[in-house]
């Protein structure tokens, strides 16, 4: 049976969900545990003794649900934060032979010279993805194994981030006693999760609202076109609360969550909510029209960023899908109408549970805070399967073996001298011993 363990280590909460493949190829969620997030701070890691603690509650309880016989060790874990940028980027190589068909290994050479940008200090490449290739001038080319020329080249969507922040995240995995399978942007994992290939065909920009960072994906034609980080949350509404109404950053959560609304216009003037006020001091009352107004001013402020991306992306009119909330802050009553407002695009709220088997039985799953961790369990069955084949007609029984090949971003996973041997180096020699002894 396989199994993946997908781990998101988020600002406020860390969760653990473990995934199996069924008969007829669904994933099913078999087991989850989740805990307070006490060490992140806008998705990166700021105290890694409190996380340690975090991860270790959140793998606990999912281990208590599973099968003794099953021992969650290597997880797929995911990355974001305020560190995290992107860039557009055309790579090129030269074949010897034009009558040569270009095969995996061309695409390997392609992207592996990608990895090897100039790069910030600090600063490494995390993902490489392509977006289309050219052979010879001929271009929107989805799949070039086949194709024969002499000049391949590619656009591609390169995604970095500071080597520091993956060391962080690492080292708090293998404390907790775990193995990074692979470290997953958290934007791809959880439009894995929600977002449909039509809608990813279509034109669509996935808007997951977190706790610290709210995280943005453009996709079309099939493919990632753009990708950003906006530093606000639903932990920048929370502090709002607490500062507009003078009451705890607790019961300005609480608040939120039970009474929080995006839109003022859609709440009644006499509507009161009474909460505890500081020791001696009578109970404050807090009108839920003006929650809202706080709500709304914030939510405005990271959906114009959110616009603001998707006119820098080029793609505002080839958005045929729309918008996709997720994550905490799309529980807000009344946001996709905010959305829609704001952006003037037709908004709806994904589900984490959509491309799942459903026979899931476990409680809350369905909750859009979970797309993340979902999508992580989803994106390592994806890794591991493969993709569409390509046959190629040839008298040669060896040639065309080789050039009926599955097309990848890269059929070797990691590059060497990566993102992902950068944070594993930096860990010490035990940690070094580890990964050694599992290659």
């Amino acid at each position: 049976m396989s199994v993946v363990v997908g781990l998101d280590i988020g600002t406020t909460k860390i969760a653990c969900f473990v995934g199996v493949e069924n008969e007829h190829g669904k994933i099913e969620i078999i087991s989850m545990g989740h805990s307070d997030s006490l060490g992140v701070s806008r998705g990166m890691v700021a105290n890694i003794d409190k996380t340690v603690q975090s991860i270790k509650k959140a793998v606990e309880e999912a281990q208590s649900r599973v099968d003794g016989e099953l021992k969650i060790k290597i997880v797929n874990v995911g990355i974001a934060g305020q560190h995290i940028k992107s860039a557009q980027h055309r790579g090129m190589i030269t074949r010897p032979d034009i009558d040569e068909q270009i095969t995996q290994k061309d695409i390997d050479t392609l992207i592996e010279d990608m990895y090897r940008l100039a790069m910030n200090p600090g600063e490494e490449i995390i993902h490489v993805l392509p977006q289309e290739y050219i052979v010879d001038d001929m271009k929107g080319i989805t799949n070039p194994i086949g194709c024969p020329g002499i000049r391949l080249e590619a656009n591609f969507h390169v995604i970095t981030g500071h080597v520091q922040a993956g060391k962080n995240i690492n080292r708090c995995v293998e404390l907790s006693g775990l193995q990074t399978k692979d470290l997953i942007l958290e934007p791809l994992a959880s439009a894995e999760a929600v977002l449909s290939d039509e809608e990813k065909e279509g034109g669509v920009v996935l808007v997951d609202i977190g706790g610290g960072t709210t995280d943005v994906a453009i996709f079309a034609e099939g493919v990632i076109r753009h990708t950003a980080v906006i530093p606000f949350g639903g932990n920048s509404i929370t502090d709002d609360i607490k500062d507009g109404c003078s009451i705890l950053k607790g019961h300005a959560e609480k608040l939120k969550v039970q009474f929080g609304c995006a839109l003022a216009s859609e709440t009644q003037e006499h509507e009161i909510v009474c909460i505890p006020s500081f020791k001696g001091r009578e109970p404050k009352e807090i009108s839920v029209k003006n929650l809202a107004r706080i709500i709304q001013a914030r939510m405005e402020e990271i959906l114009e960023c959110v616009y603001f991306e998707i006119k820098k992306s080029g793609f505002e009119r080839k958005l045929n899908a729309g918008i996709v909330l997720t994550g905490g802050g799309a529980q807000l009553k009344h946001i996709t109408q905010l959305c829609e407002y704001v952006t003037g695009i037709d908004t709806r709220v994904g589900y984490p549970t959509e491309h799942l088997a459903s026979t899931n039985t476990i409680e809350n799953l369905t909750s859009p805070i979970y797309s993340t961790g979902i999508g992580l369990v989803l994106m390592g069955f994806k890794n591991n399967r493969p993709g569409k084949q390509v046959k190629v007609e040839n008298t040669n029984e060896t040639l065309a073996e080789e050039r009926t090949k599955t097309i990848k971003e890269h059929s070797k996973g990691t590059i060497k001298g990566g993102y992902f041997d950068k944070i594993k180096d930096g860990i010490g020699k035990t940690f070094g011993r580890l990964f050694e002894d599992e290659e």
